[in-house]
């Protein structure tokens, strides 16, 4: 079942948000459920996502992380040789998409006990913190005119 959610009149008084309401109308398409997987906040911006990945060497999986979009696939080769009698374990290709926030860096990866661990951290540039912007008041800035003024006579 989807629902709709019209953002329209969102646009009406925010500037920039375009991408946010693009990825929120989209979320519900990206419908992917292979492979389960975990997303943990493990501090102010420090995350991690842990991706089941069993039956997968580490050269069957490759992690690419591009301007803001982090792509996990996976790659099991066919071995030609074996003959399922039963195969019940889901060893299917898969890739897994996840938007990233501007400024968020992978960490590190690693695959252990069949667990793809992949962590990552938001990390804002200086330029980008807030910072306090002192107010003139406009006698200051009429005295400080005035003493430039002094000066010259």
């Amino acid at each position: 079942m989807r629902t709709s959610f019209d953002f329209n009149p969102f646009y009406r008084f925010s500037i920039g948000f375009d991408r946010m309401f693009d990825l929120l109308e989209n979320a519900s398409l990206n419908a992917e459920t292979w492979p389960p997987y975990n997303i943990v906040k493990l501090g102010e911006d420090a995350y991690r996502i842990v991706i089941a990945a069993a039956g997968f060497a580490e050269d069957e999986l490759m992690i690419t992380h591009e301007a803001n979009m982090l792509v996990i696939t996976g790659a099991k080769s066919e071995d030609e040789e074996v003959q399922y009698l039963h195969q019940g374990l889901a060893v299917r290709s898969f890739a897994r998409r996840f938007e990233l926030a501007d400024h968020v860096l992978v960490e590190g990866a690693k695959l252990e006990n069949g667990l793809l661990v992949i962590n990552l951290r938001r990390e804002i540039p200086e330029e980008m913190k807030p910072r306090r912007i002192t107010i003139e008041t406009q006698t200051a800035m009429t005295a400080s005119k005035q003493i430039e003024g002094d000066k010259a006579a």
